[in-house]
């Protein structure tokens, strides 16, 4: 009788599917034909409509006039030296924190929790004063110190890890002479590292998409990352419908090739989570 039903749920099942991923690709589409697309055949045509006369002249002003050079510069800074030093302080976070009993752990635990469920725009005029103070404001460094500390899930997933990760490993290599630092380098983080992909790939998609600490803390044009270069070049080019998703497309594409090239490091990560012993 379940199977019935299940067979019979199927249909249900699939056109849920075929509605959610319709609202999903419609605007993608329609970005991606638009960009293609003279201003005269965007006036004419659907915005289904393939282009008539494909044209890159949207996507060669749009990286021009838009800055897209240096986005991509500082945003790949941003990336690879923020999942680097996120990676490296959550791991070593958490393994302190699983193999090591020491006076008010238990606070410095809650006070993580604590920090997680407080909205983050409650504390922004504390962090931009030490940022300022620091030196720090109209610098990628700014950013960088953002990006490295502030991930908590990620100390709570690296949590998860080790405790599935067995201490009689840390105990033999103790005996064999090993100190702390080696047993996490050569034991801990190694068996980290499905975990370590799944988080640096989740991070690496966030610090790409995120506009708001860029804008915020970098607000010189030669600091621009790919979402304030994007956010500047619609200030400029308001009613250029073409060029605007042209200067879309090209942020689009990179975040989505890195998703689509290393999903599979993310569901491994997760599998890896599940059945570790």
């Amino acid at each position: 009788m379940n199977r019935r039903q299940q067979v019979r749920s199927l249909p249900l099942i699939y056109l849920l599917f075929a509605i959610i991923t319709a609202f999903v690709m419609f605007p993608i589409l329609i970005n991606v034909f638009t960009a293609f697309k003279s201003p005269i055949d965007l006036m004419n045509s659907s915005p289904l409509a393939l282009p008539k006369a494909w044209t890159f002249d949207n996507l060669k002003t749009a990286f021009e006039k838009g800055g897209m050079l240096t986005g991509f510069k500082n945003t790949g800074i941003l990336v690879f030296v923020s999942v680097f030093l996120n990676t490296i302080l959550g791991a070593m976070t958490a393994y302190v924190l699983n193999r090591f009993d020491f006076r008010f752990k238990k606070v410095i635990m809650s006070l993580f929790v604590v920090a997680m469920v407080v909205p983050f725009y409650t504390t922004e005029i504390a962090r931009f004063q030490i940022i300022k103070g620091l030196g720090l404001y109209d610098s990628l460094g700014a950013p960088l110190l953002i990006y490295a500390g502030t991930d908590l899930l990620q100390i709570f997933i690296f949590l998860q890890f080790i405790e599935k990760i067995s201490s009689q490993l840390d105990e033999s290599a103790m005996i064999d002479g090993a100190s702390y630092f080696s047993i996490f380098v050569r034991i801990i983080f190694p068996l980290l590292l499905p975990a370590s992909a799944t988080l640096g790939i989740i991070k690496a998609v966030d610090i790409m998409n995120d506009m708001y600490i860029p804008f915020l803390y970098m607000p010189s044009k030669d600091l621009h990352t790919l979402s304030t270069s994007l956010m500047s070049f619609v200030g400029q080019r308001a009613s250029d419908f073409e060029q605007l998703t042209a200067a879309i497309l090209i942020v689009m594409v990179p975040t989505l090739l890195l998703y689509l090239f290393l999903q599979r490091f993310i569901f491994s990560g997760i599998t890896a989570g599940a059945i570790k012993e």
